[in-house]
């Protein structure tokens, strides 16, 4: 099984990516994020996961292994296939996967194409025992729900009154507590939250 491919990135286009490894073209689908990441030409490295069916052969590429392992854990569930995961890891780091499922927050899951209501629930259900092990949650949102305290809770109170829904302030926040650390002062939490999310 193939599980990294390292080289020359001949060609970018919608869901996939054109890798020449030693002169053969390996076709590899990606997340809009990994994809985003990659260089339009020049050397480039993905962690695969390689998928065998009766009928074909696919790979799908990710630029780091947290994304890796949410692909693989996404697909556990049922009505979930690569590329419904692959799709909500374009509209969904794993930051925010893990606050989204934590919190319950369905909205944030169906905003992704082929994601209704119903397997939102599933998703949720099915994957908050284990969201909280998944690598990419800054050890704030855990996967009984998010945990903040001192200042990050009252950076977090400060995001959601500026009208940013809570899944999204507590994944920017961890993403922020990740940088500064959970003891930094509490405008320094607030702007870095706001940096990440405005990306």
């Amino acid at each position: 099984m193939i599980a990294r491919l390292r080289g020359i990135v001949e060609g970018i286009e919608d869901g996939r990516c054109i890798m020449d490894v030693g002169g053969v073209g390996y076709l590899v689908f990606c997340s809009s994020r990994t994809l985003g990441a990659l260089p339009d030409a020049g050397v480039a490295s993905l962690l695969i996961e390689t998928q065998v069916r009766e009928d074909a052969i696919a790979l799908y590429g990710f630029a780091t292994a947290a994304e890796r392992e949410w692909f693989r854990l996404l697909t556990t569930v049922q009505g979930v296939g690569a590329k419904v995961a692959l799709a909500l890891l374009s509209a969904l780091s794993p930051d925010q996967l893990i606050a989204a499922i934590a919190t319950g927050d369905k909205a944030a899951l169906t905003r992704t194409p082929g994601v209704g209501p119903k397997l939102a629930v599933r998703i949720c259900t099915e994957l908050r025992e284990k969201a909280g092990g998944m690598p990419g949650g800054g050890g704030v949102v855990l996967a009984a729900g998010p945990v903040m305290r001192g200042n990050a809770a009252d950076a977090l109170s400060a995001l959601t009154n500026l009208g940013y829904r809570r899944a999204e302030a507590e994944a920017a926040l961890a993403r922020a507590a990740d940088e500064h650390g959970e003891a930094a002062a509490l405008d320094v939490l607030i702007r870095a939250g706001l940096r990440a999310l405005a990306k």
